[in-house]
C-alpha cells in the first residue's frame, strides 16, 4: 500500500507541477511581479499534492470496487427475483431493476451534494448576487438534476437504447429553456453541469456504469459503461433554469 501510495504521490507531482510552472511563469515572466505570500502557495501546493495522493488511492482501494460490487449486487437475479431465478435475459425487463434506479437517485444526490466544486461556486454566486441565489437552493438543485439524470443513464445502460437520442433530445429541452429563462441564471446554469464532473461524482458515477454495464445480461462494459458522466453533466443545466424560472414564477406571482 506505501509502495502504491509513492506511485500515485509521483503521478500527482507530475500533475501537478505543469500547473504550477504556467502560474509561475506568468507572475514572474509576464507580470514581472514577485508571488505574495510565497510560502504560503507553496504550503497549499504541497497540501494539494498530499490530499490529491490520499484520495485517489482512495479511490482505487474503496470507491471504485465499491461502486462495482453495489452493482454487482442489485442486479444479480437472486437479488431482483428471490433464490433460484432463471438466468435468462428475456425475463430481466427494465421495471425489475427499481432498487437499482433508487440507488443512482440516492448516489447522484448525495455525491453532489458533497462536491467541493459545487460548493465553491455555490458561494461565490451568492456574493456576486448579493444574497439573491441561495448556497443550498443553488446545491440543492444541481443535485436533483445529477440524481435525475444518473436515474435515466441507469435506465439507458438496462435498456440498451442508444445515448444520442438522450442527449439531443436533452440539449433540445436545454436550449428551450434558455431562450425563456432570466438572463442572470443562464451562465451559472451551464457552469453548474460541468462543477458536478469533479472528484467527488465522477468515480462513484463511472463505477456504477462500468459495474452495471457488466453485471447487466447483454450489455457491454466497454459500449455501454460509459455515458452516465454525461447525463450528470446535462441535467444539472435542466434543473438549475427550472429553479430559476420557477423562482421567477413565484416572485411574480407574489407582486400581482
Amino acid at each position: 500500500m506505501i509502495d502504491q501510495l509513492v506511485t500515485t504521490l509521483i503521478a500527482t507531482l507530475r500533475d501537478v507541477v505543469p500547473i504550477a510552472v504556467v502560474l509561475f511563469g506568468f507572475q514572474l515572466v509576464v507580470l514581472r511581479r514577485p508571488i505574495p505570500h510565497f510560502r504560503r502557495v507553496i504550503m497549499g501546493f504541497l497540501y494539494v499534492l498530499i490530499g490529491l495522493a490520499f484520495f485517489l488511492e482512495g479511490l482505487e482501494l474503496a470507491l471504485f470496487p465499491l461502486g462495482k460490487l453495489m452493482a454487482a449486487q442489485l442486479t444479480d437475479p437472486a437479488f431482483l427475483f428471490g433464490d433460484g431465478a432463471p438466468m435468462d435475459p428475456s425475463n430481466i425487463d427494465w421495471a425489475s431493476y427499481g432498487w437499482v434506479y433508487l440507488f443512482a437517485l440516492a448516489i447522484g444526490f448525495s455525491t453532489t451534494i458533497a462536491e467541493p466544486s459545487l460548493l465553491a461556486v455555490a458561494i461565490k454566486a451568492h456574493e456576486v448576487s448579493g444574497g439573491g441565489i441561495g448556497v443550498w437552493g443553488l446545491r440543492v438543485a444541481v443535485a436533483i438534476g445529477v440524481a435525475l439524470g444518473i436515474a435515466l443513464g441507469v435506465f439507458r445502460i438496462i435498456t440498451g437504447t442508444p445515448l444520442h437520442w438522450y442527449i439531443m433530445a436533452g440539449y433540445m429541452v436545454v436550449v428551450i429553456q434558455t431562450m425563456f429563462a432570466p438572463r442572470a441564471i443562464v451562465a451559472l446554469a451551464y457552469d453548474s453541469g460541468g462543477v458536478t464532473t469533479s472528484t467527488v461524482t465522477v468515480p462513484l458515477v463511472a463505477a456504477l456504469g462500468l459495474g452495471l454495464a457488466s453485471t447487466v445480461p447483454g450489455r457491454s462494459a466497454a459500449l455501454d459503461g460509459f455515458g452516465l458522466i454525461a447525463f450528470a453533466s446535462l441535467f444539472p443545466i435542466i434543473s438549475v433554469i427550472a429553479y430559476a424560472q420557477l423562482a421567477e414564477w413565484r416572485a411574480h406571482r407574489r407582486s400581482s
